[in-house]
């Protein structure tokens, strides 16, 4: 009986080569987007979760409101996780890591330089699993200057992964000894260090105050112990421990400090819920977006139901092709459900050659997939052992539901209404049909909006008057590898044909720097009249260099002595000082934790409010100082010639610095990698609408197909008694331009209600437009009524006697 199935569904499906291919095409293609989306969604997924004991680790997050300015750290004070394991039995282990920031490795005579260093506790190896290879984890970074490298950096610098003993030198000073090697942390990790150095290496100094947050902390709990009620012993803990130090230096306890509108609240996150639900200040890297996934799991199920609404339209459609068999099945006395069979298994055949196609497809995709998505996506035996038995339960399920209506609908004709051709048959009358097509189109609709939207608020950020100008800006790395000659190597540079200016600073606006600290507008430290800022240390040439606008007062000048004191504040640092004139007020800043000294600074300007954050946050209070600093080099460069001009300046820095990489970006593009994860959505977001919208056009195509073959003699008729070829087309077109014009009428609102959603995770934001609306409803009636008036056109070309001659 099954083989009979399989043999009559092949030679139906067969039969109907046209219907046989839109459908297939139209599955596999939804499918192969599916697939598509579940590996990215299940990799996003799977972040952190590598580690043995990944239900246990928390992070530990600091939220201060302090100044006027509040912020959410990822970071927490130095001696919070001995304190916390010391009170809380709750605790199994905690672990820190601090900042270390590149070095430059000496290999041979080469210096190498390595971005991915962090200091550590060693207690790192209890708390997350980083297999060793080489090395013991108990005692591998309990001393100073004691360093943990992965495997692949082994293999880069000695060519194999047993190195313990070995040395390297970084900066060409400080030398670390191997003391283990672990095996290449999974790209699934929120952090990806390939040099984790001893936390003793730092010192005990830095492990005092309970008011900076230099130190990434994470806690593993013991089994069984609950994480919320830790959590909500937290507050009375930070008190008890930090309440002298905050007496000390503000002169005041926690309930005035509070009172004052201020506060300090330290929480846990989940390590398996920080790449996706965590953006502080101090992350180790730029972590993803549960919107995203939702919104791509969404886009994922939207598009196969697409592909199953196709299906189901055009075998209904084709309703009147196969009443004729089913009357005949029926009075020959084949049942019902052996009917219903019949037509199920034809359903499950195409979702099956569809399902085979789409792997297929998937896999030859995914390369390009990885290209646009910025991941590193393969096909693992894990997935693999998901992935089969998933399919084949997609496989029958869709098989199904897509072939189940119209397994009903065909089955349940009555023989003797259909054998006297009295079946109401074609588009007209098909309710179902006409609300699948609308469903399609609301869902096109609003992948079209969408897409329109995000790609204009992606070109909004890029056009935006950031409050500097990042065009023509070169910046320098490895600026530390030139130490005291970095001043003459700006002076060298700016000697040269084509470069307008040149400054050393501290940090960047396209940096994700945290130097920041509290000034107080009087000699006592008043929450009330603080200002808790970033603040930066820059040269008299910065603004100049960087295009900003100085509003009030003047820049630095190295003729000016005084400068050495001198503050230029931002608008934001402004507005929280509330001075009716800044100019010339003085701030002060403690000298020490005893806060009984205090340094005096002046005001001399105020510059225009620049965005040195991502444009989701609104701009926060800035200072800059005149000072050394050599951390950043950034040169504005007006020449036609760049390649020249860059030979030209690295030649100055191989003088210099010969043993040493010359490293460097354009401003305007580390600008856009603060953005790339946007733009890597609004890429796939582009290409799944596409595919969207393809696979509509195919159903669209298909009813129109049906709609013109039940209309054969009608337009006969219409062709004899002299109707032209714009009035046919017109005539079958219609009906589906008004189901697409409804699609219109749903999916905008639904569309302009999500994407003004995802517009308030941005502080600068374009509203969505109407002309966005209109070219969406305008894109979907061009692509309906192309789409229908091919095949309609050929309808109308068809010579009326070939159409009516069985008459």
């Amino acid at each position: 009986m099954i083989r009979n199935y399989i043999k009559m569904a092949f030679r139906s499906l067969m039969k109907n080569k046209g219907f046989t291919v839109i459908n297939v095409l139209g599955l596999a293609l939804g499918l192969a987007t599916c697939l598509l989306i579940v590996f990215y969604v299940f990799d996003e997924l799977s972040y952190d979760r590598y580690n043995e004991k990944a239900d246990r680790i928390y992070r530990v997050n600091d939220d201060i409101k302090f100044g006027g300015v509040s912020n959410s750290y990822a970071v927490s004070p130095a001696p919070l996780a001995a304190a916390m394991k010391a009170d809380f039995p709750e605790i199994e282990q905690t672990v820190r890591f601090r900042e270390k920031g590149g070095s430059r490795v000496k290999k041979g005579n080469q210096n190498i330089q390595e971005d991915m260093m962090i200091y550590a506790d060693p207690s790192i190896f209890d708390v997350f699993t980083l297999p060793m290879i080489d090395g013991n984890p108990a005692t591998s970074l309990t001393e100073p200057h004691s360093v943990v490298v992965t495997e692949k950096i082994a293999q880069k610098y000695f060519n194999r992964t047993n190195v313990v003993g070995e040395v390297l030198t970084f900066n060409d000073t400080a030398q670390y000894k191997i003391t283990g090697v672990i095996k290449d942390i999974p790209q699934q990790s929120h952090f990806r260090f390939d040099f984790f150095i001893s936390m003793p290496t730092l010192g005990e100094a830095k492990d005092i105050s309970w008011f900076d947050s230099n130190f990434n902390t994470y806690i593993l709990l013991k089994s069984g112990a609950d994480s919320k009620k830790l959590e909500a012993k937290f507050n009375d803990f930070y008190k008890i421990h930090a309440g002298p130090q905050l007496e000390s230096i503000l002169h005041l306890n926690f309930a005035k400090f509070e009172q004052a509108g201020n506060y300090i609240r330290i929480n846990l996150i989940p390590v398996k819920k920080i790449h996706l639900y965590s953006n502080r200040v101090a992350e180790f890297d730029a972590n993803g977006n549960i919107d995203y996934v939702y919104t791509f799991s969404a886009i994922a199920i939207f598009i196969l139901l697409i592909a199953c609404v196709n299906f189901m339209n055009l075998s209904t459609a084709r309703s009147a092709n196969r009443a004729r068999e089913v009357g005949v099945r029926k009075v020959l006395g084949s049942a019902r459900k052996y009917l219903i069979a019949q037509f199920l298994t034809e359903s499950i055949m195409v979702t099956l050659l569809g399902a085979l196609i789409a792997v297929f497809a998937a896999w030859a995709l995914l390369p390009l997939f990885n290209q646009m998505s910025g991941k590193e996506l393969i096909i693992t035996p894990q997935i693999v052992s998901w992935l089969v038995p998933a399919l084949f339960i997609i496989i029958i399920v869709i098989g199904c539901l897509a072939g189940s209506y119209p397994a009903l609908f065909l089955s349940g004709f009555n023989p003797i209404e259909v054998l006297k051709g009295k079946l109401a048959s074609g588009f007209k009358g098909g309710l179902l049909r006409s609300f699948l097509v609308v469903f399609q189109f609301s869902i096109s609709i609003i992948l079209i909006i969408g897409t329109l939207v995000i790609y204009n608020q992606l070109k909004f950020i890029q056009n935006k008057d950031l409050g500097y100008n990042r065009a023509h800006v070169l910046s320098v790395g490895n600026m530390d590898a030139l130490g005291s000659s970095a001043t003459t190597f700006k002076q060298e540079v700016k000697q040269i044909a084509g470069v307008t200016d040149a400054s050393l600073a501290e940090a960047l606006p396209t940096w994700n720097y945290g130097n920041s600290t509290s000034f107080f507008k009087d000699e006592i430290p008043d929450p009330k009249r603080a200002l808790h800022t970033q603040i930066w240390g820059i040269d008299e040439d910065y603004i100049n260099t960087l295009g900003m606008k100085v509003v009030k007062g003047r820049n630095f000048s190295k003729d000016m002595l005084t400068d050495s004191s001198g503050l230029i504040i931002n608008e934001a640092a402004e507005k929280i000082l509330a001075y009716s004139d800044p100019l010339n007020q003085k701030v002060y800043v403690p000298k020490d934790n005893l806060v009984k000294n205090f340094s005096a600074y002046h005001i001399i300007g105020v510059v225009k409010d620049f965005n040195f954050k991502s444009l989701r946050l609104n701009v926060t209070p800035l200072v800059f100082r005149l000072n050394g600093a050599k951390g950043a080099f950034c040169v504005r460069v007006n020449s036609a010639n760049i390649p020249a001009l860059l030979a030209q300046i690295k030649k100055r820095w191989t003088d210099l610095a010969p043993n040493h990489q010359f490293d460097y970006s354009f401003l305007d593009q580390q600008f856009d990698s603060l953005y790339r994860s946007e733009q890597r959505i609004g890429t796939i977001f582009i290409a799944f609408t596409s595919l969207a919208i393809i696979i509509a056009c195919l159903g669209l195509f298909g009813l129109a197909v049906y709609a013109a073959e039940q209309r054969t003699k009608e337009i006969g008729i219409r062709k004899i008694l002299g109707a032209d070829m714009s009035t046919i087309v017109g005539m079958l077109s219609k009906d589906f331009i008004k189901l697409v014009g409804i699609a219109i009428l749903i999916g905008s609102p639904i569309a302009w209600w999500g994407m003004k959603q995802w517009l308030q995770g941005f502080a600068y934001r374009q509203n969505i437009q109407w002309w966005e609306m209109a070219l969406a409803g305008l894109t979907a009636v061009v692509i309906a009524f192309i789409t229908i008036s091919f095949q309609s056109i050929k309808a109308a070309l068809t010579n009326p006697v070939n159409s009516l001659r069985s008459e």
